[in-house]
């Protein structure tokens, strides 16, 4: 009995030995094959689907990408669209999110071990007041998901009755808020591409979930920008000032294409298409005009958006606004000739440097990577292959309609892409790198560059 005991707790250390961030993608990795599994169903379609189409939904929606091979409001059932939502609101929110939430409703206290995932999970750099996140990750999450979804139903009620109008208003409330993309109408929601309520709500929800969990509760506690954390003035200044350029750039660049802005009549529809387009872009996914039909300019700002993404501890993917302001500011600096990075009188460190330069390159070699192997087995255009790509790894779901062509070599690589876009190229990097204590140190050296 005692050697059984001395095994079991043998067996369970070394499971806890696993690194944070491989278990966490281990995680995302059983929720992606259940969801494969349950969407494989007979009663989750209304007709046959492969395994391969099962697969990349259930990816997309964990990814809360948005990508699609089928479409979701024909082929997927009632049942189907609900386990579609379930793996958008689980992947969105992180599942060690939902885990620490169920142990603090049962009264049961998050070991170190737990701690160190739901870090991981939540993006923080630190596991002070984690449980607290949890707690306000969960009330911000139900609370604009319900306002989202009375709002949405003025729209959606009256046009397909009470209980189908109103199933629409969750599922795309939810969505939304997640930076899902998923929606139940094939053409996204162009249909609606001059109305206010959809034009005001669908982005309030996805600039909610995509600015971070953090900062919300920051700005709800605080309620003054001058006493915000270093972090939320970021955000804030961060995302208002790409919301503002793309907004302009994508009114200058697509006024009087045919296929996009100049299709429609008058200036309160083109103003209203181009405030969509421009906050879509950093991993929404909703789209109110034919993407497809942007001219390339328009389409390689997309891709940079796509690429930058959302916040930290939020729904949305990407290398991060924090992320590019660091980069900015860091090249600011180099020229300057200063060793430390100052804003809104606090300074950053190196550390957050270095950590700033992993991210980007591992994400660069992440997309260079698996566009060069997609267009070995692809002969499409290089631009909207390019445009799949970057959606996928920044989980946006826009598309220019390359996706659904995809052989099977180019349909896994996004597959692989969303998940790693998903999971966060720093933790694969965290993961694959080695950690040793170094046993001798070497005289510094000089390098020339540039």
């Amino acid at each position: 009995m005692g050697l059984a005991i001395r095994l079991k707790t043998r067996t369970r250390r070394r499971m806890w030995q696993i690194p944070p961030p491989a278990f966490l993608a281990a995680l995302y990795l059983v929720l992606v094959i259940v969801g494969c599994g349950l969407l494989k169903l007979p009663i989750a379609t209304t007709e046959p689907i492969s395994w391969s189409d099962a697969l990349f939904t259930s990816t997309s929606a964990v990814t809360v990408t948005g990508l699609f091979v089928v479409d979701t409001g024909s082929i997927f059932t009632l049942f189907g669209q609900a386990v579609i939502l379930v793996l958008i609101q689980l992947g969105g929110l992180g599942l060690m999110t939902f885990a620490g939430l169920v142990l603090l409703a049962l009264g049961i206290s998050i070991g170190m071990p737990q701690r160190l995932i739901l870090k991981e999970d939540l993006n923080q750099t630190s596991m002070s007041n984690l449980t607290t996140l949890v707690r306000v990750i969960f009330s911000i999450a139900l609370l604009c998901e319900a306002v989202g979804v009375v709002f949405l139903s003025f729209v959606f009620v009256p046009e397909f009755g009470f209980w189908p109008g109103l199933w629409q208003s969750v599922f795309h409330a939810v969505s939304a808020f997640n930076n899902a993309g998923f929606s139940l109408f094939r053409d996204s929601l162009m249909h609606y591409v001059d109305n206010p309520v959809i034009n005001i709500v669908i982005p309030a929800l996805f600039i909610l979930g995509g600015i971070g969990f953090v900062v919300v509760a920051d700005i709800y506690e605080k309620r003054r920008f001058r006493t915000l954390s270093l972090h939320s003035k970021l955000m804030l200044t961060g995302t208002l000032a790409l919301i503002l350029w793309s907004w302009l750039m994508f009114a200058m660049l697509e006024w009087t294409n045919d296929g996009t802005l100049g299709g429609l009549d008058g200036w309160g529809a083109r103003l209203w298409a181009s405030w969509f387009q421009a906050v879509t872009t950093r991993t929404a996914g909703f789209n109110t005009l034919n993407t497809g039909a942007m001219h390339d300019s328009t389409a390689l700002m997309t891709i940079l958006l796509m690429l930058v993404g959302g916040g930290s501890a939020s729904t949305a993917g990407g290398i991060k606004v924090t992320t590019l302001i660091v980069l900015v500011l860091a090249t600011l600096a180099f020229f300057k000739r200063t060793s430390t990075l100052h804003i809104f009188g606090r300074s950053l460190g190196i550390e957050e440097v270095m950590k700033v330069m992993a991210l980007t390159t591992v994400s660069i070699i992440l997309v260079m990577t698996g566009l060069f192997l997609i267009s070995m087995s692809h002969d499409g255009d290089f631009l909207d292959l390019a445009f799949e790509v970057a959606s996928a790894f920044g989980t946006v779901g826009l598309s220019m309609g390359a996706t659904p062509t995809l052989d099977g070599l180019g349909r896994a690589m996004i597959i692989l892409i969303m998940f790693l876009g998903r999971v966060g190229p720093l933790t694969i990097g965290f993961f694959l790198a080695t950690r040793s204590v170094p046993r001798v140190r070497y005289p510094s050296g000089q390098i020339y560059l540039g």
